[in-house]
């Protein structure tokens, strides 16, 4: 695929000065906002139906433990799509590619709108998820090969909309159009903007030729052996904790069925002569390391996106438009914050802003860890604001230091694995976030429940001061009011263990980007440090 893009974007040349010109052009901006603009409504269709979702089961009859296959079946042809892409640009152009793509993901969020049942929803939501899944690598992959180096920085602050920007954001506004619009126009918000990015993409991209011979020299066993694991794994993330993970027949199959597809398309690609993706390119420090560390802000990036509404609605009680409300402080500083981060990397060692931004992404997981009942949006404020800075200092410089250097004939490649892996993160993230907040819970109320006994003089203190208020406000029967008092400690008891339980799950997010935050101190400094002075 890059091989097919590069040749005419870079035209040989012994100095670099004339070089620039038509690589930055017009044209080539164009191309790349276009193909971020998809890439952001791509990862923005995942948290804003997310936010939407008991709304949505509500309108097409679908009952609350199969309503997750709406997103599920998203993310699985999500995943499944991104490592393919490089390949099938090259087979079919990436004008032809790129724009059919587009134009079927808006097709789809339309019909997602008229669904009428589950069944048709989760097919709709697959084949739109399949489509919006080329939209994020290609931009990727047109960011790392249009541009130049000098101003790849730029590129990847674009980029970094959609990686960080979208997820925080999402919920805000699938809260709102679904609080005042009804869940349909969630789907129906990608239309107009998709209109731009089809234009855009329309007027910018070159027209080429395919290369059909391709498909006979594919490599349909590492393809058929990714799709098929991804596709369970993906599966067993999403559908675990609802099914009691390995308690479940279907999950340990699904879980078998995973483990041995993806051994053998490790064995393949790296035995093919012609592999699907090139894993050698994981060998490399800075991209090697920039992916453990790509891969540790997915579970924390989409990790945090998960955790914090759940605690709103559980906790709060808040509904889909107040939660969005509060995440929007960990989404619109980082519009402001986003342009700015080339300019920091022309000023300083791109790692250290990484670092920085690691830190600060994890201390705002850590400002989390002593939650109190009343501990809301304004509570929550400054954590979210220390989380946006951290997030917009992090990514663009991480990208552009884990893909420094990376060949055009392997951009395709780091550009799947790059985006793949994040994903992945977030999948595993969330999972393991789930099961970890359960547990926690479980864990705090029985160790709260042995401490509150009848035998306890303060319990039943308590229970005699409840009873009575509750005979002073309309209980008339003794014995009711007692067993509503205790019914009340209860409750209290739970809600307690829950707030205990998140408290713990945001420290065990902030020890994860500590872990990305080393990751990225072994990284070292690029030859000819990307967006440093050269790009003046």
């Amino acid at each position: 695929m890059t091989a097919q893009i590069a040749a005419p974007a870079f035209p040989v040349t012994a100095k670099p000065a004339p070089a620039a010109a038509p690589q930055s052009s017009l044209i080539t901006w164009i191309a790349v906002i276009g193909s971020t603009l998809g890439a952001f409504m791509a990862v923005l269709n995942i948290q804003i139906v997310n936010a939407s979702l008991a709304n949505i089961q509500g309108g097409i009859g679908a009952g609350i433990d199969d309503g997750g296959w709406i997103s599920t079946s998203y993310l699985i042809a999500e995943i499944i799509v991104i490592p393919l892409s490089g390949w099938l640009a090259r087979v079919f152009s990436i004008r032809l590619y790129l724009l059919s793509n587009a134009i079927l993901f808006l097709v789809f969020s339309a019909a997602c709108a008229l669904a009428q049942n589950l069944e048709q929803m989760i097919v709709l939501r697959a084949i739109q998820g399949f489509t919006g899944g080329v939209l994020i690598p290609m931009a990727f992959t047109l960011i790392i090969t249009l541009l130049p180096k000098a101003k790849q920085p730029i590129g990847l602050a674009l980029f970094a909309l959609s990686a960080t920007f979208a997820p925080a954001i999402g919920p805000t506004i699938g809260g709102y159009l679904t609080e005042n619009w009804g869940w349909e126009y969630i789907f129906y918000v990608n239309l107009v903007p998709g209109a731009i990015m089809v234009a855009m993409l329309w007027v910018s991209l070159e027209a080429k030729p395919m290369q059909l011979h391709l498909l006979r020299d594919g490599d349909w066993p590492g393809i058929l052996t990714m799709a098929i694991g991804l596709g369970a794994l993906q599966t067993v993330l999403e559908e675990g904790n609802k099914d009691d993970w390995f308690g479940s027949p279907f999950i340990v199959r699904l879980s078998v069925i995973a483990a041995v597809s993806l051994t053998l398309f490790l064995i393949i690609e790296l035995r093919s002569p012609r592999p699907l993706l090139n894993l050698r390119l994981l060998l490399r420090r800075n991209f090697g390391f920039g992916i453990t560390a790509n891969f540790l802000m997915g579970i924390a990036l989409y990790g945090s996106v998960f955790i914090l509404p759940l605690y709103l609605s559980r906790v709060q009680g808040y509904n889909s438009e107040q939660i969005g409300m509060v995440l929007a402080w960990t989404g619109l500083p980082q519009l402001v914050l986003i342009p700015l981060v080339p300019r920091l990397m022309q000023r300083f060692d791109v790692r250290l802003i990484i670092v920085t931004g690691f830190a600060l992404f994890a201390a705002s997981n850590f400002m989390n860890i002593y939650m109190t009942g009343v501990y809301a949006s304004d509570q929550l404020f400054w954590p979210n604001v220390v989380r946006a800075v951290g997030q917009a200092l992090a990514f663009a410089p991480l990208s552009a230091v884990a893909t420094a250097g990376i060949e055009p004939e392997n951009a395709g490649s780091a550009s799947a694995l790059f985006n793949m892996m994040r994903n992945l993160g977030g999948a595993i993230g969330i999972a393991a976030l789930q099961t970890f907040q359960s547990k926690r819970e479980q864990f705090h109320s029985n160790v709260l429940t042995n401490s509150v006994s009848l035998f306890e003089e303060a319990t039943r203190q308590r229970i005699d001061q409840l009873t009575t208020y509750f005979l002073n406000h309309g209980v008339s029967d003794q014995a009711t009011a007692w067993h509503k008092a205790v019914v009340a400690i209860g409750s209290r008891v739970r809600l307690q263990a829950n707030i205990m339980s998140f408290s713990d799950t945001f420290f065990l997010l902030g020890v994860v980007l500590v872990l990305a935050l080393v990751a990225t101190l072994m990284l070292k400094k690029p030859a000819g440090q990307v967006g440093g002075s050269g790009a003046h």
